[in-house]
């Protein structure tokens, strides 16, 4: 006998993404799922869309990693509320655990929430965490061919952070071919290339974050 336990879990989750989706609109409040692998520098990018947006917006971050609290600490340490999600093995969030960090910030006084979803390209695509939009973050070290193997992650994505291009002349990275097959995957997904330490690019990328801001 086989029992499939994949599609009622997700069934589950769904349906309490959806409940999230409500009190989200309800509050008028944004809400990013980043997905991008470890070293990405999904943190930095965080602490870059800050800067950009902080005069506009009230911000708060959600994190998750499989343990630490690292992250979470470097949001907390500019002023900005954090909660930390430590999964315990699991290579994703799920909605359940989104619920309960959600529970203790105050969405009357937000307007935007950045998800830092777990170091992950495959698992956290499957799971709807009732968020506006999920944003992938590559970095230039990780490869031009990251398209190519996982597929799903640059479909289910609104849109696409290239990070690291200062590093362009550094690695073998072919830029001209990662974007052809990121248009081809996702033709309405835009492409953000940024260097988020230094500043560079997070101004186009933060105003299109902006404008899904100011319209919800």
């Amino acid at each position: 006998m086989r029992i499939e336990m994949h599609k009622p879990i997700l069934e589950k989750n769904d349906a309490l993404a959806a409940e999230l989706r409500e009190r989200f609109a309800h509050h008028h409040v944004y809400v990013v799922d980043l997905l991008a692998s470890p070293g990405s520098g999904k943190t930095s990018t965080i602490l870059a869309t800050i800067d950009a947006l902080r005069d506009e917006f009230n911000i708060a971050v959600i994190e998750g990693d499989i343990a630490s609290s690292v992250d979470a600490e470097k949001i907390k340490a500019q002023g900005i509320p954090a909660v930390q999600i430590n999964t315990g093995g699991a290579c994703h969030l799920e909605s359940a655990m989104l619920k309960r960090a959600i529970d203790v910030l105050d969405l009357e006084r937000l307007d935007l929430i950045i998800v830092e979803n777990v170091g992950n390209l495959v698992c956290p695509t499957d799971f709807d965490l009732g968020e506006n939009a999920k944003v992938m973050i590559l970095s230039v070290p990780e490869g031009d061919d990251k398209p190519l193997k996982y597929p799903g992650v640059f479909q289910v994505s609104d849109a696409i952070i290239l990070n690291k291009v200062d590093t362009l002349p550094v690695f073998d990275f072919d830029r001209e071919s990662f974007e052809s097959a990121v248009h081809e995957l996702n033709p309405k997904a835009p492409i953000f290339p940024i260097a988020a330490t230094k500043g560079d690019g997070v101004e186009q990328w933060a105003s299109w974050l902006a404008e899904r801001v100011r319209m919800a």
